[in-house]
This record gives structure tokens, sequence and C-alpha cells, in this order.
């Protein structure tokens, strides 16, 4: 992963920031999508930022983000955006949601920012690299069984009966499960304060940034078969802080 695509990615942090900041606890727009989750004008402003400093800088890369589509979506090198992840926490006034970041090279994620504009608290995973919290270095805590472990996720109606099931059996045998966090979650696993994650039905701009921030702080990002997330993947996923706790949280998942 290249220095330039590092500042690249942080000055699209900085693009967005900047836009999203004005709106936060301000009265704004906002309408239904058509999957009834709130948008708002400070999503749209934050990814046209972006996407206008993606198209000076990197004509040749594609773009895939929430608000605007997908532009050169057969590139080598897409850049995944989604300006506010966690939009219900944004509209609400609570500062847990996040810009999301990724570079994914030819399908697998490469390099991935989560980026909390209010708190000014900024996640940084690159292929290869440690994950820095705000430029240092941090890492996820040791926690190998389920029963030490504290897990989270969004939101219940997040799931289908079914993997609402699965994600109660979990639960049941973690020391302890919050609900509530997006994006922030991740991060929360990446400095060693939360254990675990399991989510469903997320899209590419949902998980992409998390997993080189996940995987550089020492966790580990699977879906629920326990395969690496691409491109393709069901957004079904679970980030682990301790690549150990993997196991029996997939054996719980199964059933």
């Amino acid at each position: 992963m290249s220095p330039d695509d590092i500042r690249l990615a942080h000055a699209l942090a900085d693009a967005a920031g900047a836009a999203i900041r004005p709106f936060f606890r301000a009265e704004f727009a906002m309408e239904q999508k058509g999957d009834d989750s709130p948008v708002t004008a400070a999503d749209r402003a934050a990814e046209a930022a972006m996407r206008a400093l993606i198209e000076a800088e990197r004509p040749e890369d594609g773009i895939f983000g929430e608000e605007y589509g997908v532009v050169r979506g057969e590139a080598r090198r897409v850049w995944v955006l989604d300006p506010i992840d966690g939009t219900r926490a944004f509209v609400t006034g609570r500062p847990l949601f996040g810009t999301l970041i990724a570079l994914v090279e030819e399908g697998v994620p490469a390099l991935g920012v989560i980026d909390q504009p209010i708190l000014r608290e900024r996640w940084v995973g690159a292929r290869g690299q440690p994950t820095r919290f705000n430029a240092m270095p941090v890492s996820t805590r040791h926690c190998a069984t389920l029963d030490h472990a504290h897990i989270g996720s969004t939101a219940p109606q997040a799931f289908a009966e079914a993997e609402l099931h699965a994600y109660g059996r979990v639960a049941a045998g973690a020391r302890d499960a919050i609900w509530g966090g997006d994006c922030y979650n991740y991060g929360l696993v990446a400095l060693g304060q939360l254990d675990a994650v399991i989510e469903a039905n997320l899209k590419l701009y949902d998980f992409a940034a998390l997993v080189p921030v996940v995987e550089g702080a020492g966790g580990v990002m699977r879906d629920w078969q326990g395969a690496p997330l691409t491109a393709a993947s069901d957004g079904r996923v679970v980030a682990a802080g301790d690549p150990r706790l993997l196991a029996p949280i997939l054996a719980r998942l199964e059933g």
C-alpha cells in the first residue's frame, strides 16, 4: 500500500468531515430511502466531496459510494465510500456514526478508514501495516473464550429471524452483549475495548473499510462460514479481536 494512497485516504476523510460537521445537531433536510433508512444532505455533501477528490487525483480508479452509486466498477482498484455509516445515530445527535473509506484491490479490501468527525477520532488500516488510531499504533485485546468476551451488533432488526436466533446463541454464551454502535464498534475492537462484532445484511460499503482496520490491529474478519471477506461476500460478518475467538463464535452461529 503506497504512502500516497494513505495520504489520499486521509484527505478524503478530512473532506467528508468538513462537509458533515455543519449538519451535526443542526436542522437539515432528511428523507427516507427505498429501504426506509434515513438519508440526509450531510450524506450527499460528504460523498460528493470525496468523489471530487478521487476524480481529480485517481481518475483511473473506480468509485462505489452508497449515495451516488458506481463508476468504473470494473477497475482493478475501487474506492468504496459510506459517507455516514450510522445515519440514525447522526440524526439523533449521537457521535457513534462514522465515515467509511476503503480501497478495494481486485475485490479484496486493502486500505480502510473509520473516521468519527465529531470526536475527531480516526482509525487507518492498510495491508501489511499496523492499524493506527489518531496516528498511534493500536492492538486488539487478548480474549480467547466466549464467556469472557464483550460482543456487539448494531440492531436486532438488521437480522432476519433465523440470523437473529443465531446471534442470540452467541450472545447467550458471551460475558456481555450490547446493541448499537454501527462502524464505531469495529473501531472499539481495534482498540481492545470490544472483543467481537457480529452482523448480517451489510453492503460492501458497510464492511470493506472495517477489514483492514480490524486485521491490522491483530484481529480477524470473516463471513459466517469463516471465509475471508471480499466484494463477493454475502454481508454476514464476524469481527473478532482475538483470532482464537472466531471458532467458538462460528460454531454457535452454525448451531
